[in-house]
């Protein structure tokens, strides 16, 4: 089976096997169905989107993706109510052929708890693997309008934005001398399990069938069966999109009930959201019962303990960073609380590694600290790292010493902190698969380069073929070279 041979969007011959699809065949004819349905959207077009969407959402290659989505995921090995897990290739391409709309009925949710760092429990509900896949099937057709009718300043669950965009247009719209200096921090209560059904099937566009089957599915907990009259199941995969049409329309909410010179600015990841503004009075009577009419209609609230308005020069912490202003210059660094966390998470790993061998210790630890340092490597959070780099080399030494307490410090140096040929770096040798010897060092914290992280474009669209080198360019960081004053080439300037 060759790639030529799945070009066609309804796969008129299909594959004998699953490792015969060529998927980028796969994904660009899925693409291109994406972006029609984009472009009907932006036009006004609505009748023709959903007619593209019930085309999306019949074809078979798009069937083929979802259920590549659901075997490829995090959650892939866990199943749901009916146990059942999609393992091998025949598996698959059974499970493509039973994504069907007629005679669907999706199961309950398996309901667990997974801890909050508040100590509380919060739940989680998961579908069956075929639930999974009907969601990614039709999260395929509303994604392109999700970002088509999506606020500027919006940046969870959106492709192309993660959390450094929000953060860097905070930095922008408060780091200046003339900027707010009072800002709302607003968090909505139980987004997720209090969203209203009635006006999810009155707005959301999209099969109101389907999306009615999946609200009302119910969970199953302790041996029984619980409906479920209001929310999302926060395991589901089309949720974040559900959420974020929800939540749309927040910012041209705010703005409306602010004059010239309020200086209003508003920025939301997922459910977390802040907002600026000139004077408190402004936030307290203006902005803050304007939020809450807004969420009323949707049967959301905004949580009274979360939900504070603070100075910029007491600082306030977003998406696990600190931001603050000292002397009129605004800082983003890393959230005391998150560094605490880090630092207990690895006097943990490391106690725990006593009776295990030095490079099992190593590739314990080096994801972890390569992925807080690449998370906050865009705010000013070297000396952090610095502090951070010290604190694990002493952990080390301890352990160590824990280790052979007999032994001097210039033999644990040799055993332990000399393989990579620098002083006190703790490494060591070791044999590849191709049977190569090399050595596996700690990642260094302290080392990792700060840079300056370049938003995303507010009105760009990754289903927009305007912006397709753009989204090209920021994916293989071509615009650290480009474009080191932060607008690439073959995009549109914005107004």
């Amino acid at each position: 089976m060759t790639v030529a041979q799945t070009t066609d969007a309804s796969f008129t011959t299909p594959p004998l096997t699953w490792q015969a699809i060529g998927w980028p065949s796969v994904r660009q004819a899925v693409r291109r169905l994406q972006m029609r349905i984009a472009k009907a959207t932006q036009a006004g077009h609505h009748r023709k989107a959903q007619a593209l969407q019930w085309l999306l959402t019949h074809s078979r290659m798009a069937k083929c993706l979802a259920v590549h989505r659901v075997t490829t995921n995090r959650g892939a090995k866990t199943p749901g109510v009916d146990n059942v897990r999609w393992r091998t290739g025949k598996q698959k391409l059974q499970a493509v052929n039973d994504l069907k709309r007629h005679g669907y009925k999706p199961k309950p949710l398996r309901r667990v708890y997974i801890p909050k760092p508040n100590g509380k429990l919060r739940p989680l509900s998961i579908p069956t693997m075929h639930d999974r896949a009907m969601q990614a099937l039709y999260a395929l057709a509303l994604a392109p309008i999700m970002e088509t009718l999506a606020d500027r300043n919006s940046y969870g669950f959106r492709e192309g934005r993660c959390c450094a965009d929000a953060l860097t247009q905070c930095h922008t719209i408060l780091s200046q001398t003339i900027s707010a200096p009072w800002i709302l921090e607003g968090d909505i209560r139980a987004c997720f399990d209090e969203i209203s059904h009635e006006w999810l099937l009155t707005h959301v566009p999209m099969d109101k069938q389907m999306l009615r089957l999946w609200l009302q599915a119910g969970y199953w907990e302790k041996e029984q069966l619980f409906p479920t009259e209001k929310g999302t199941p926060q395991g589901g995969l089309i949720s974040p999109l559900l959420s974020n049409l929800t939540l749309d329309g927040m910012e041209a909410a705010v703005h409306a009930v602010a004059k010239r010179g309020d200086k209003v600015n508003f920025v939301r990841y997922a459910d977390d959201f802040v907002v600026t503004g000139a004077t408190r009075e402004l936030l307290e009577q203006k902005v803050k019962p304007a939020l809450t009419a807004f969420l009323h209609q949707r049967g959301l609230e905004l949580s009274e303990q979360k939900t504070v308005i603070t100075s910029i020069e007491t600082g306030f912490n977003f998406l696990g960073h600190t931001l603050r202003k000292f002397r009129s210059k605004l800082l983003i660094t890393p959230a005391k609380s998150k560094v605490q966390t880090l630092r207990q998470t690895i006097k943990q790993r490391i106690q725990s590694a006593l009776g295990q061998t030095q490079e099992r210790l190593l590739r314990q630890l080096n994801p972890l600290l390569r992925g807080w340092a690449n998370y906050y490597r865009n705010g000013a959070a070297k000396r952090t790292f610095g502090k951070l780099d010290y604190y694990l080399h002493h952990q080390l030494r301890r352990w160590a010493t824990r280790r052979h307490p007999g032994k001097s410090q210039a033999w644990k140096q040799r055993k332990y902190f000399s393989a990579a040929g620098q002083p006190w770096v703790f490494s060591v040798r070791v044999q590849s698969k191709q049977g190569e010897n090399r050595v596996l060092k700690l990642y260094s914290i302290a080392r990792t380069q700060i840079e300056r992280h370049i938003k995303v474009k507010g009105a760009a669209n990754p289903f927009d073929p305007t912006y397709t080198d753009y989204f090209d360019q920021r994916r293989c960081f071509a615009w650290r070279v480009l474009s080191p004053v932060g607008s690439l080439s073959k995009a549109p300037q914005q107004p």
